[in-house]
């Protein structure tokens, strides 16, 4: 009952209660970083939701798109900026996923998606993420998030498609806020983000 109806209306409700509480530091957010990436605050990516299903996830942008003399993109740490890392430290570019959650394609909690170009590498076991819809945030996140290893990850992920309930999801949210605050396991132990995920 929880996982397949009352989920979607207490995603649906915090998230709208949420972007009206949270509408003067989206728009703060939205100019500062207007004027910063000239004119382009948001970061658009394809992902892929429940059952693999592709979708544009939305996010406050936080790295510059500079480039080496051969035209191919510096490496994250070289293009994240001084309010990008701010807004990823403290966790304010997910806020625009909240658009996403109203628009059904993920959930307040579940599993966060991950590139669209991982999925050919994932076996059986690590597919089953994408049983449920992606979250925000998840039981991967509060228990390491980015400083975790990806075996790590996917085990956390698996476990909550196996176990999730209204019960899971509140200490989940509950243990965001508690990450949040401490801005622990935003990034990898010595890399801006989590190194990619090269299969197997």
């Amino acid at each position: 009952m929880y996982r397949n109806f009352i989920k979607r209306i207490f995603d649906f409700l915090f998230s709208f209660l949420g972007l009206i509480f949270l509408i003067p530091i989206f728009l703060i957010l939205t100019f500062l970083l207007f004027l910063s990436y000239q004119g382009n605050p948001f970061f658009l990516q394809k992902r892929p939701g429940l059952h693999g299903k592709i979708f544009t996830i939305v996010k406050f942008k936080t790295m510059n798109n500079k480039k080496d003399i051969n035209g191919k993109l510096l490496p994250d740490a070289d293009r994240l900026t001084t309010i990008g890392s701010f807004v990823r430290k403290t966790s304010l570019d997910e806020i625009p996923q909240l658009f996403n959650v109203l628009l059904g394609d993920m959930s307040l909690i579940g599993p966060r998606p991950l590139l669209t170009h991982y999925l050919h590498l994932y076996n059986d076991f690590q597919n089953r993420r994408h049983e449920v819809k992606p979250g925000i945030t998840g039981w991967a996140q509060v228990n390491g998030r980015n400083a975790i290893s990806w075996d790590q990850k996917f085990e956390y992920d698996v476990w909550y498609v196996d176990h999730i309930s209204f019960t899971l999801d509140m200490k989940i949210l509950f243990k965001t806020v508690l990450k949040v605050l401490k801005k622990e396991g935003i990034n990898a132990a010595d890399a801006a983000t989590i190194e990619p995920f090269n299969g197997n």
